[in-house]
């Protein structure tokens, strides 16, 4: 493998496929390998692993707390797009592979690296991500995918490849299912999963109970938002990492935000994939809500028919796009008053909106009602009926000849 470079970074996770990278690229490129992690919500116990990025060959690892960029500039433009992919993913891990890659960048920038080095298999989406994401920062950077290089073919090449060069790891040959985890959402594919007719099994989950478990008292909540954006719960100011992380509490004790899809990657095969996005799930219902009283109905039927390729640009890694920010610019211009109030119950799997409310509100109560007659003039809806009829009529009559 013909790699000319002196630095490279690797997005580094601490699991089995990192650890083997690092020590991999040092061996056969002779490279230093500086190791980038990026804590977007992950949970997983960050102490302690740079000793262990160095142990297998680091020079240093670069450790940032991105959450609060993520929710706020990935997660909410995604939120106010009303953004779900194939009608059931939140796109939890698709929002989060390009502020990832976009960090590899600035770091390789700040390290004077030539190459950024992924562990995104050959046959997934995460590959694409961030190497479309390289190719709209910086196309001069080089990219290495040693999954698509090297001749180990899986978990079991991995392991043995850490025994023969004595790098520590705790992994084991049996694992059930792979695993993402971020503040947005945790996912869970392959193993057992790859079974389309396999139940999950209720152990796994993370995030949420299930909703059998789940209190028998159901719990309201309110949601405030401004210009699409949510800012507040139960009357209290929160910041985007904090909401999220108290809306994940929530609808997680309540079983709510579990989705079990069988979806289209990019590349071209059908994958099966279990979610649970508990606070995602009721920011989006309440966002819903709120457009009902706030947007025009013809702003919502574009907004609505762009939502497909807005989710399959962001799912398919091009966050970066021309297009996408192209979107994102309409979808935010018609957010400006999406300002107001969301109350939800949650019970038993379910955030079921049951009130909205707005400053802005388009909804005229004296207009919708059956009792008023001094603002809306029955006798009109003639001359509407007949005129949206004049086609319908044209062809019955033509079939009638």
């Amino acid at each position: 493998m013909d790699i000319r470079a002196k630095k490279i970074v690797v997005a580094y996770s601490g699991g089995l496929d990192t650890s083997v990278i690092i020590h991999w690229l040092r061996e056969n490129t002779g490279a230093e390998v500086i190791a980038y992690t990026a804590d977007v919500g992950q949970q997983e116990e960050l102490d302690g692993l740079e000793e262990k990025a160095k142990k297998t060959g680091a020079s240093k690892l670069v450790l940032r707390d991105v959450r609060e960029t993520f929710v706020r500039d990935y997660v909410y433009p995604a939120l106010r797009a009303n953004a779900v992919y194939e009608g059931t993913y939140l796109l939890g891990t698709s929002l989060a592979r390009p502020i990832i890659a976009r960090d590899l960048v600035e770091v390789a920038h700040a390290e004077g690296a030539e190459a950024i080095c992924h562990g995104a298999t050959g046959k997934g989406n995460d590959q694409v991500r961030f190497e479309l994401t390289m190719n709209a920062l910086d196309p001069e950077l080089f990219a290495i995918a040693p999954w698509r290089v090297w001749d180990m073919k899986g978990r079991s090449d991995l392991i043995d490849y850490c025994e023969r060069h004595a790098i520590p790891i705790t992994a084991t040959k049996e694992k059930p299912y792979s695993m993402d985890r971020n503040i947005f959402h945790c996912s869970y594919e392959g193993g057992i999963l790859e079974d389309p007719w396999r139940e999950p099994d209720e152990a796994m989950f993370l995030l949420t109970q299930s909703p059998e478990k789940a209190p028998d008292a159901p719990e309201y909540i309110e949601i405030d938002f401004e210009s699409g954006d949510p800012v507040g719960l139960d009357g209290t100011k929160h910041g985007p990492v904090d909401l999220l992380l108290e809306l994940n509490e929530l609808g997680g004790r309540h079983g709510v935000g579990r989705v079990d899809i069988v979806e289209n990657r990019f590349v071209g095969m059908k994958s099966r994939g279990v979610y649970e996005t508990p606070g995602g799930t009721i920011l989006h219902a309440a966002h819903r809500a709120l457009e009902q009283i706030t947007l025009d109905r013809e702003v919502v039927q574009l907004r609505d028919s762009l939502i497909p390729k807005y989710a399959q640009l962001v799912y398919n890694g091009f966050w970066f796009a021309p297009e996408r920010e192209s979107l994102q610019a309409l979808i935010d211009h018609a957010q400006q008053n999406v300002t107001g109030t969301v109350r939800l119950k949650l019970y038993k799997g379910n955030a079921t909106v049951v009130g909205r409310k707005s400053p802005l509100s388009l909804y005229d109560d004296a207009l919708a009602s059956f009792e008023a007659e001094d603002v809306y003039s029955q006798a009109d809806a003639s001359g509407f009926i007949a005129l949206n009829g004049l086609r319908l009529r044209v062809a019955a009559q033509r079939r009638a000849k």
